[in-house]
């Protein structure tokens, strides 16, 4: 049969406008199947049905949900651009660096309160200097970044304003596979569009996020999202916010029958994280876990295929502390069956570090229930702080020496003594490299470096000077 059925799997980046926002696409190729012609439909036997004379009654009325949904439904474009380097000379010796033209992306994202504060995806914005948000009535404002979070693809936005539509949220708990739910958002540039579908399935994992402690949990749904989608509203037949679109199934680039959406009940705690924090707070359980299938059940000797295998456990882990061992089947968190790993993980990831959670399981044929304090990363119940944002630079600083002051003319600075991976590296910053502004602010020491970068969100354009006088500036994302 698999020699037979050759399939192979692509995740592409697919970017609006040929910039940074789009939408994810998970491209899926197959050999076509022929179909036998006792299946075709004669002619004769096929003849068009108006739905509101049906014995069914009229179709599904979308009229309400779109009208609460397309004003709070927001265009989000992008911009960035990045300095051009010649690898045999480093330093400009040659001549003056360049920078490249501003890159332009497109992408759409949710108001989610009346003052201004908007949901999109990590990926719309992920790298941008600018971010411009267009709303439904044309009006423009730059928008400043909260934060955001690639183990969720999610990301939160604020402009200034106050009185605005915003969306209400739902409760993807509640959704049902058959349910009609629309996706609103702006595809190839054309605003307020609305198209509707099914929920097609729940819990899809599709392996898009590259982060290590990624939750995918998707929506699946057959709504039509095409690039220029992604951070848009998955909506309920209620005007309700129940997802943000992310991703597509498609062996073209474009919408060719499925489309994947985050829960909101993730967006919620993600969102609600961002704002107090300024990073999510992601709460582990400390198991590696096992979807169970006929084969593991035969091998392992469980009787009932519903749950999630405990494969292992984290030494010292949030699970070892409540008693749970390797064997045991999770059943429940809290209220809340889970049957695939994505459930799980979706579930989990609602909770903080310190959030005491009700794990129900099964052990030796018996259902018992535990309490399950959720530890961090680190192993501990504490709140995570947010990285400084001089942090992510990579690169050790010192202040600029009297030396290099008066040989190069200026008034102060930050000379980086040492590359690392992070930020400078990749925007093609050398050793050496002495940053005398920021953002159009001078820096004269480490401690006013520290300043401009602290809670920094988006776009950073850094300029100074190398040690043989060339000037030269380079812009990034934070």
């Amino acid at each position: 049969m698999y020699n037979k059925l050759k399939k192979s799997i692509a995740i592409l980046f697919l970017a609006s406008l040929g910039g940074i926002a789009g939408a994810y696409v998970f491209a899926s190729f197959s050999d076509h199947q022929s179909v036998s012609r006792r299946n075709a439909v004669p002619k004769e036997n096929v003849r068009l049905v108006n739905l509101n004379n049906s014995p069914g009654g009229p179709g599904p009325d979308f009229t309400t949900a779109a009208d609460l949904s397309v004003h709070a439904v927001v265009h989000v474009k992008t911009y960035s651009s990045h300095a051009v380097y010649n690898p045999f000379d480093p330093f400009g010796v040659w001549g003056q660096q360049r920078s490249q033209p501003m890159q332009e992306g497109s992408g759409s994202g949710v108001i989610i309160t009346d003052e201004g504060y908007i949901v999109t995806n990590n990926h719309v914005v992920d790298g941008a200097e600018k971010v411009e948000v267009t709303l439904n009535d044309n009006r423009t404002f730059t928008a400043k970044m909260i934060g955001a979070d690639p183990a969720t693809d999610l990301a939160l936005l604020k402009i200034d304003e106050k009185g605005l539509p915003f969306m209400v949220y739902g409760n993807s708990d509640d959704l049902k596979v058959g349910e009609w739910v629309l996706a609103v958002g702006n595809p190839f540039n054309l605003t307020s569009t609305v198209t509707a579908g099914i929920v097609s399935a729940k819990a899809r994992n599709i392996g898009i996020l590259p982060d290590q402690y990624k939750i995918e949990s998707f929506i699946q749904t057959d709504a039509a999202v095409n690039p220029g989608n992604s951070g848009g509203a998955l909506v309920n037949t209620r005007g309700e916010l129940v997802g943000i679109n992310s991703a597509i199934a498609s062996s073209t680039g474009s919408y060719t029958g499925y489309s994947f959406a985050i829960p909101v009940n993730i967006v919620k705690k993600v969102m609600d994280d961002l704002l107090e924090y300024g990073t999510v707070q992601r709460g582990f359980i400390g198991v590696s876990i096992r979807d169970i299938d006929s084969k593991l059940a035969s091998e392992k000797g469980i009787q009932n295929l519903k749950g999630v295998y405990v494969a292992g456990l984290t030494d010292g882990g949030a699970a070892s502390d409540a008693g749970l061992k390797s064997g045991d089947v999770i059943t429940k968190i809290g209220d809340i069956e889970v049957n695939s790993s994505p459930q799980l993980q979706e579930q989990v990831g609602r909770y903080r570090p310190g959030d005491k959670i009700a794990v129900t399981y099964m052990r030796d044929g018996k259902e018992r229930l535990t309490n399950v304090v959720l530890k961090n990363k680190e192993g501990s119940t504490a709140i995570v702080k947010s990285e400084p944002a001089v942090n992510l630079l990579g690169a050790d600083f010192e202040n600029v020496s009297g030396d290099d002051k008066a040989k190069l003319a200026i008034d102060g600075g930050v000379k980086i003594a040492r590359l690392n991976d992070g930020k400078l590296r990749n925007a093609g910053i050398k050793e050496g490299f002495i940053i005398t502004v920021i953002d159009k602010k001078p820096i004269s020491n480490t401690e006013e470096l520290d300043i401009a970068l602290r809670n920094k969100r988006g776009g950073v354009l850094i300029e100074g000077i190398y040690p043989n006088g060339t000037k030269a500036y380079y812009g990034f994302g934070i």
